[in-house]
């Protein structure tokens, strides 16, 4: 059990009635409370929770349409998304309760102060290196337009500039990372057929990837359901069409691909996680064809070539800087 869902769970009484559970881990706390529904903003806790909860969760970047009398919100990392996710919550909870659950070291103490928006927070309990906070919402917010609070910018490029929506609590939100700018350096030479952008976040490389090659299929996959809309976004400003797929790692990917495109995520909430990562290594060439290439960038220091070359083909390094590599390999 997470051991946010276990502080909730030392103040039980309180969630009796019928409860939205925002952001909440996929564990067993549904099986403990009968009567609360989630919202799950993750494609991978999402499937899970639905496997053994039918009809229990919802994905997307909504709230669910329907009645909740208290809503808890497990803390994500991001402040812009956690503004959002309180906004959307407290509109739908006038005179009721509120929730906000997280880590220390998550920055729970820091977020709690974001609730006095709504009324008078309280601290009502610590433990396990979580706090549970409450707020009455006695100040009713509008309903926030999450499309309103997207940052939007120009990226001058060589065949053009390219127009970014980024939604908050997306990777490197409203500006070109360091390690995607100089992936965008090294897109020259792709093979021609069906290609993917992997972790595609705002969908600054499957667009620029789709203007370069406009005669190929383009997927983009992501785990992240406001990473999903925002390339979404990005394409509709860009006048480009591809696939965005919500998934949960390079599982969910098309086989058959021509070439495999990737900034990968390496973090889960406030931790640093690289098993996305790794796991697209170790089963990329199951989803290229043969002769089929993976383009990714990664932080210089991680040991990624060996565990290319293990499961893919040889490994070179096209370009390196500011910390960073850009590996090529060839499928057998």
């Amino acid at each position: 059990m997470d051991p946010r869902s276990e502080v909730l769970l030392r103040q039980v009484e309180l969630f009796r009635g019928d409860l939205l559970l925002a952001g909440l881990p996929a564990d067993d706390l549904l099986g403990q409370l009968p009567r609360a529904h989630g919202w799950s903003w993750h494609a991978g806790e999402h499937g899970t929770l639905i496997a053994r909860f039918a009809e229990r969760s919802q994905f997307g970047v909504s709230a669910p349409e329907r009645a909740f009398d208290s809503a808890v919100l497990f803390l994500p990392k991001s402040r812009e998304l956690t503004d959002y996710l309180l906004q959307a919550l407290a509109a739908r909870l006038a005179g009721r309760e509120l929730y906000l659950v997280g880590e220390k070291r998550g920055g729970i103490e820091r977020a709690a102060k974001q609730l006095a928006a709504y009324g008078k927070p309280r601290k009502l309990d610590s433990a396990r290196h979580c706090q549970l906070w409450q707020v009455t919402v006695e100040q009713v917010p509008a309903a926030p337009d999450l499309h309103g609070l997207a940052q939007r910018f120009e990226l001058p490029l060589a065949d053009g500039p390219l127009q970014v929506v980024s939604l908050p609590g997306v990777f490197s939100h409203g500006r070109l990372d360091r390690g995607s700018a100089l992936l965008l350096e090294q897109l020259g030479n792709l093979p021609n057929g069906h290609l993917l952008d992997f972790g595609c976040g705002a969908g600054i490389l499957g667009a620029v990837i789709k203007r370069r090659y406009p005669h190929s299929t383009v997927s983009m996959l992501d785990v992240d359901a406001f990473a999903v809309e925002s390339s979404r976004l990005t394409l509709a400003a860009n006048c480009l069409e591809a696939e965005v797929i919500a998934g949960d790692g390079i599982d969910a990917a098309p086989t058959g691909l021509a070439a495999i495109v990737s900034n990968p995520p390496f973090h889960s909430g406030v931790h640093t996680d690289y098993q996305a990562s790794e796991q697209l290594l170790r089963q990329a060439a199951r989803h290229l064809q043969p002769g089929g290439e993976l383009r990714l960038v990664a932080n210089s220091f991680l040991k990624y070539p060996p565990l290319i070359e293990q499961h893919l083909g040889k490994c070179q390094t096209l370009s390196e800087g500011d910390g960073f590599r850009i590996y090529r390999a060839v499928r057998r």
